[in-house]
């Protein structure tokens, strides 16, 4: 069987920058984390960086040759694994001593974990036979934690050749999962977030790497980030009849995250998580009905009983009671802590500036945003060097940013070509179209505004890491951007990685908001606001918008008394002030309907 992270945690990707070399400094105590591969540009300056670092020379991969993306991708994460392997090795070279990296391991681990149990056996013992043999015991059963990538599904620009040929197989999102395959990394995985890409799943057949050598064993799994349990059947399904299972469904809130949040109608995290936990074994059964004949039909080795599939979520976990509520009451497999990581430095890579933006963070500073050109809605944290910059090219009449790394070209309202709506291109077009559309004033200004609030998200999330480790980048264009979930409110002190499990296991307590409401209150809330703004901004909604806006708000009443129902059978931290908040909030919901549904 293959190697398992001793934690119940994971980090997830943020940004480009921000865990662009987690598992070089998390992997050595087997946590696992993930890396965005999708900034190419970024992750050779990385190689460079670490391979200067790391004694070994550094040969670049300019874009001048062929598969350049391809080649870079693949060996930077070779590289993370080189280091990795040999920061493993030191740490299981070092001393049992108090405040080496190998006591550290062993302190990090959850008191439940078998591991653990062991480590307090030896660290009790007086016996120096028995000492000596729990050593060895627990040597052996150190293990670095999973390097995992991401792509997000809906970044997959096509790209030319020299000719300005369109390259078949060359897109932003099918280059960077080629650069995974082939890479050297084991017990990884994978992870698509955003939705489902035919074509890039199609692409994956290509790749032996995904299939399992043995039952539930693979070199590289495939996680899915999914918001519901129908779009986790939908693409579990769709790869199941091509042969490559899903090995995790990571469930994220669609409000209470960082980055992109992608709303649902109304369904919240509880009921989701819920019905995860009822159809589990439904859901296996259902894949390996199409995954078996499927890899059989290929000539491959069938299975005898559907491989393990985890459950995991994330999107403002807070608390170590709020974590083991998660993974007690609706039996997840493990959780994803995110956004409290960035006040991490030996987890995370984020500028002094941003950090110290962060730190002093209050609830009205982070917004859900239009900055994204994507056009999705964009947690995002004000005050930035990236919106400092956007407002004064806007004050200085030249809106918009250079667009060099073109990741998120997408718009052909002007050209033929594909371009990126934060672009000074695009942005002089349409605000050129506005000005003569004679609109009715405050319709213009609506849409002015809107034009003008795209950021340039490729290099904003991409420079936090060449700034703190003081490497070019982008020439002259420095600004970041970074996108907390609205949990950072939460967190406003630097801690170190030891803090900060210590916090997540219930052994120490770094919040500085103790009166924070619980998750699921904070994610309702949000989607009530969220509810509000998408009624207000219609001047005259249809039928169908009014019977979806209902259809959103008994979702919302459904998650509530599915909540209510909850706390009668489990303990949760301040039970009392849950059944408070729910009442509100079922109020405001109930109001909505009677004020704003009926009117309309």
């Amino acid at each position: 069987m293959q190697n398992t992270s001793p934690h119940t945690f994971h980090i997830p990707v943020m940004g480009i920058a921000y865990t662009i070399d987690t598992p070089i400094k998390v992997a050595s105590y087997g946590i696992n984390s993930a890396i965005s591969i999708i900034e190419d540009n970024l992750l050779e300056v990385m190689r460079k960086y670490y391979y200067q670092k790391n004694d070994e020379p550094y040969v670049p991969i300019t874009i001048k040759e062929e598969d350049y993306r391809t080649r870079r991708i693949t060996d930077y994460l070779n590289l993370m694994q080189r280091i990795v392997h040999s920061k493993m090795e030191k740490l299981k070279a070092a001393t049992f001593e108090t405040g080496s990296d190998l006591i550290n391991y062993f302190e990090m681990l959850p008191d439940a974990s078998t591991l653990k149990e062991k480590y307090h056996e030896w660290l009790f013992t007086s016996n120096p036979e028995k000492k000596g043999l729990l050593e060895k015991f627990l040597l052996k059963l150190v293990v670095p934690g999973a390097i995992e990538v991401n792509i997000m599904t809906k970044v997959d620009k096509n790209n030319l050749d020299k000719n300005k040929e369109l390259i078949e197989i060359g897109s932003d999102a099918l280059t960077a999962l080629k650069g995974y395959a082939q890479s050297e990394l084991t017990n990884s995985s994978v992870i698509f977030s955003a939705g489902m890409n035919p074509r890039l799943y199609n692409y994956m057949e290509n790749f032996t790497a995904f299939d399992a050598y043995q039952w539930g064993c693979f070199h590289k799994k495939v996680i899915i980030k999914v918001s519901d349990y129908r779009s986790a059947l939908i693409q579990g399904k769709y790869l199941a009849k091509k042969g490559i299972w899903v090995s995790e469904f990571r469930i994220e809130s669609g409000l209470n995250c960082g980055g992109h949040v992608f709303a649902t109608q109304g369904l919240l995290m509880g009921p989701i998580l819920q019905e995860f936990k009822e159809k589990k074994q439904e859901l296996q059964d259902n894949l390996f009905e199409l995954y078996n004949p499927a890899i059989m039909a290929k000539g491959k080795t069938n299975f005898h009983k559907p491989h393990p599939i985890k459950i995991t979520v994330q999107g403002g976990i807070g608390t170590s009671e709020e974590d083991s509520f998660l993974r007690e009451y609706y039996q997840v497999d493990g959780t994803g802590w995110g956004t409290p990581f960035l006040l991490c430095p030996e987890a995370t890579t984020v500028d002094k500036n941003t950090l110290e933006l962060l730190i002093q963070s209050k609830e009205n500073d982070v917004i859900r945003s239009k900055a994204s050109p994507l056009g999705v809605q964009f947690n995002y944290l004000k005050g930035t060097t990236a919106e400092k910059e956007r407002l004064d090219r806007i004050a200085q009449d030249k809106p918009g940013s250079p667009c060099t790394e073109k990741l998120l070209v997408s718009n052909t309202e002007f050209t033929k070509t594909p371009i990126c709506t934060a672009s000074s291109k695009y942005q002089k077009l349409k605000l050129e179209q506005l000005q003569t559309a004679n609109l009715p004033e405050s319709e213009y200004q609506r849409q002015r505004e809107d034009v003008l609030s795209k950021e340039c998200l490729c290099i904003g999330l991409s420079n936090a890491a060449p700034i703190s480790n003081e490497v070019p980048f982008l020439k002259k264009l420095t600004a970041i951007t970074i996108c907390p979930g609205p949990n950072i409110v939460n967190f406003s002190k630097i801690t170190s990685l030891l803090d900060m499990t210590n916090h997540i296991y219930g052994r120490k307590d770094i919040m500085q908001q103790p009166n924070r409401p619980l998750m699921f209150v904070t994610e309702l809330r949000l989607y009530i606001d969220f509810l509000k703004r998408e009624i207000g901004s219609y001047l005259a909604p249809s039928p169908r918008d009014i019977k979806n806006w209902e259809n959103f708000c008994n979702n919302l009443l459904d998650g509530i008394e599915h909540y209510r129902l909850i706390v009668s059978h489990y303990a949760l931290m301040n039970t009392a002030q849950l059944e408070k908040d729910l009442i509100q909030a079922r109020s405001q919901i109930m109001k909505l309907q009677e004020t704003h549904l009926q009117a309309v």
